[in-house]
């Protein structure tokens, strides 16, 4: 069994996406970024806290144990950062800090880092997905009316390459869903590592079964 320590719907539409089948369980953590901690360092930190706090819940609760204890449940969770002049550009408060973040990606590339984390009993491994975005040159009615639609205020970074944003992006060195969120990758490496299976788990059965 495999827990998915995110509330966010593209990493559980992206986990549906590859075939795994997993249950939501609440991380809250301090998002807080060190003193001059890098983007690399904070969202490993962000990703393994998750899933650590993920993992401590799953353990505190006795009904929990009890209908998982057979089939050796894991905790997934991962976390995304804009990297924009070697700054960590998180969440927007408000709109205006949306547009200000908006103009400073307007016509440049910046970094998306994902980190994605899994945690099994006493053994936790992470990956890092590192992508580089080019946005086309913003005006500024394109940054109001992108706000208007209210998308870039819960984003990193302020925007969604899946939705409304995919408009902005120019060009596109990396991993598309570690933009988005999950990096596809990295994550069914890890899965595969604690023998959580995937929709390509099966098929891949049905190969050996014929070979057989």
């Amino acid at each position: 069994m495999i827990y998915l320590a995110s509330q966010s719907p593209r990493r559980q539409e992206l986990l549906k996406q590859i075939g795994v089948n997993y249950l939501i369980i609440p991380a809250a953590i301090d998002e807080s970024p060190y003193a001059d901690e890098v983007g690399d360092a904070y969202v490993l930190r962000m990703a393994k806290e998750k899933a650590n706090a993920g993992w401590q819940i799953l353990h505190a609760e006795e009904s929990i144990i009890s209908s998982t204890e057979k089939c050796s449940p894991c905790v997934l969770a991962a976390d995304t950062s804009v990297i924009v002049d070697g700054c960590i550009l998180g969440k927007p408060k408000d709109e205006s800090e949306a547009k200000a973040m908006l103009m400073r990606l307007s016509n440049r590339t910046h970094q998306v880092i994902t980190a994605v984390a899994l945690k099994a009993s006493s053994q936790m491994e992470a990956r890092l997905s590192v992508s580089n975005v080019t946005f086309r040159a913003l005006t500024d009615a394109d940054a109001q009316a992108y706000i208007r639609s209210g998308e870039p205020l819960d984003k990193a970074g302020a925007y969604a390459i899946q939705g409304l944003g995919a408009i902005f992006v120019q060009h596109l060195a990396g991993s598309y869903s570690g933009v988005m969120g999950l990096p596809l990758t990295e994550t069914a490496e890890l899965l595969q590592l604690m023998d959580v299976p995937t929709g390509l788990s099966s098929w891949r059965k049905q190969l050996e079964r014929a070979d057989e």
